[in-house]
């Protein structure tokens, strides 16, 4: 699989898991959950020009990017386990594993 096919699977994994998370806790959450939203949002604003980006330039470009939607996506799992909601750690946990996983094979 590509790497622009990888990226579009993990933005669309977060994508599904925001909306369950958003059923599924509490309004409480919803500091943690707006930081998933983020981290989509960032992944989105790219994901037209990432198949664009010649693989020489995929790591410099993309790194900031995963970077940042991990570090949201950790800020969220820690919120979340934080307020005892060890379930939806664990999800954000797999995201921020995906993307973590990615970032590695650039």
């Amino acid at each position: 699989m590509s790497i622009s096919e990888r990226y579009r699977q993990i933005l669309e994994q977060i994508d599904q898991e925001s909306d369950h998370l958003y059923e599924i806790l509490p309004e409480n959450t919803v500091k943690a959950l707006r930081l998933v939203d983020i981290a989509a949002e960032e992944l989105q604003d790219w994901v037209d020009l990432v198949g664009e980006i010649p693989q020489f330039q995929l790591e410099a470009k993309l790194s900031p990017v995963l970077l940042k939607a991990h570090g949201d996506l950790d800020q969220a799992r820690v919120l979340l386990e934080k307020d005892e909601h060890q379930k939806a750690g664990e999800i954000v946990w797999e995201l921020e594993q995906g993307v973590y996983r990615l970032l590695n094979d650039l």
